[in-house]
């Protein structure tokens, strides 16, 4: 396939569109593979369905919002993500990000917290007992579950099967 650009015609073995994970990770394994590869996207930022929008003012924007007030600060601060990204630190998917060598564009974070957007407020989203009973995200007898559920977990032995329900 020919491509048309400012200089002369360039060839290509594989023609990509969109920036989402799953068309990086393709294009990453042609490009490892000896391919030629053209990557692009309709969209002005990259990442397609997983991305990440920045400056805040690009969030509010995207939702038909007014801007966002002056206590959340600068905007070019901020990095939303349109759908939250966790991997595995020993997974698979980690294993074939090292092997296209995409991680040299990209940095890796421990999670350090979530938050959701609800009733016109943003509320961190609660990963401890003490957190849950803080949080207005839930009634008490959903906070009561939600406890259960947290000593279930910390309690669980993979290899013991008392703690299988």
């Amino acid at each position: 396939m020919a491509a048309q650009g400012s200089g002369a015609a360039q060839e290509y073995d594989v023609i990509v569109l969109g920036t989402g994970l799953k068309e990086c990770i393709l294009s990453g394994i042609m490009s490892v593979s000896g391919k030629r590869v053209l990557h692009i996207d309709s969209n002005p930022y990259y990442g397609g369905e997983s991305a990440s929008i920045s400056p805040l003012e690009e969030l509010y924007k995207r939702f038909h919002v007014s801007g966002p007030p002056k206590s959340m600060g600068r905007g070019k601060d901020w990095n939303v993500d349109l759908i939250p990204k966790f991997l595995l630190a020993d997974g698979d998917l980690v294993r074939m990000l090292l092997y296209t060598e995409v991680t040299r564009y990209m940095d890796f974070k421990v999670v350090e917290g979530s938050y959701v957007y609800r009733a016109g407020k943003i509320h961190k989203v609660p990963c401890t007992d003490a957190d849950a009973v803080a949080s207005d995200l839930m009634g008490m007898f959903d906070k009561r579950r939600f406890r259960k559920l947290l000593l279930f977990i910390l309690n669980f032995e993979e290899n013991d099967p008392r703690t299988i329900l």
